[in-house]
């Protein structure tokens, strides 16, 4: 049994989450912190990252944060640097910035025809690049390390086509043919200590989709309706419900698993609908 324990133990770790002060970066640093790692938040916006990290306890709890622009090659640099300089090591990189842009969703009366290629180039940027940058930048450490844990965030628009979101669903589709070319990657040239994986949450409410999923009364918009007649579990998830497989992602529980796109979803990816 405390062998078993053992397996999940990443106290002392050293997290890095990009998008960690956005609704599942958060809830992720919170899962992290209460396992007793030591988590950097990555932020673009500070004042929002200033707010998060007040909420999760600043030093206090084992968090800290930093500015960060995922997009920016000297940025992302320099917040290695800085996480280097404090800890001396990355264990965990979570790559959870990322998100729809409503300029790039194709409205309800439009057409693909209608989509504006330069709000498609940034949400694809944001989604794809923003995972690549982070994880070449922190990976090198890991490479160096000769061990560490690479998680993406991908999406049931990666599985499934989801009408409306173009642009994200191709970024989060590359996303996972990116996660499976690391994992490979990383395995054959700096050995088994290293693993990228991906989580693929299904329908999370949380404070950006609830207008498009529900009504002001609580009832279910006709989107809403759609989505829990092709769930399984017929609700919708909680950010918290991620917690559980990135911890195991992120522990030596998880030693033998690299190129996995992981559904936390209800049962949505895999269900026909009859």
């Amino acid at each position: 049994m405390n062998h078993s324990r053992n397996l999940f133990d990443i106290e002392g770790k050293v997290a890095v989450i990009t998008g960690g002060a956005g609704v599942l970066g958060s809830e992720m640093a919170k899962g992290l912190l209460e396992a007793g790692a030591h988590v950097v938040i990555l932020g673009l916006h500070e004042e929002k990252l200033h707010k998060m990290l007040a909420l999760l306890g600043n030093g206090e709890s084992g968090v800290t944060g930093l500015k960060c622009n995922v997009l920016d090659e000297s940025s992302l640099s320099d917040a290695h640097s800085s996480i280097i300089d404090a800890f001396g090591r990355i264990d965990i990189l979570i790559n959870a910035a990322g998100g729809n842009m409503p300029a790039a969703t194709i409205g309800i009366e439009q057409t693909i025809f209608d989509l504006p290629i330069d709000e498609f180039k940034k949400v694809t940027d944001l989604n794809l690049n923003g995972t690549v940058l982070p994880s070449l930048i922190f990976g090198k450490t890991m490479a160096s390390q000769k061990c560490g844990s690479i998680i993406n965030i991908s999406s049931m628009a990666s599985i499934k086509v989801i009408s409306r979101v173009v642009g994200y669903a191709a970024a989060k589709a590359g996303m996972d043919n990116f996660t499976r070319w690391m994992a490979v990657e990383m395995a054959l040239k700096f050995g088994d200590g290293i693993r990228v994986n991906a989580i693929a949450p299904g329908f999370i409410l949380s404070e950006q989709n609830r207008t498009l999923l529900t009504n002001p009364d609580g009832s279910l918009t006709e989107r809403g309706n759609a989505v829990i007649k092709m769930t399984p579990f017929k609700r919708f998830g909680t950010p918290d419900e991620l917690i559980g497989t990135v911890l195991w992602l992120a522990s030596d529980a998880s030693k033998f698993v690299t190129g996995t796109i992981i559904p936390i979803d209800g049962g949505f990816s895999i269900y026909s609908g009859v």
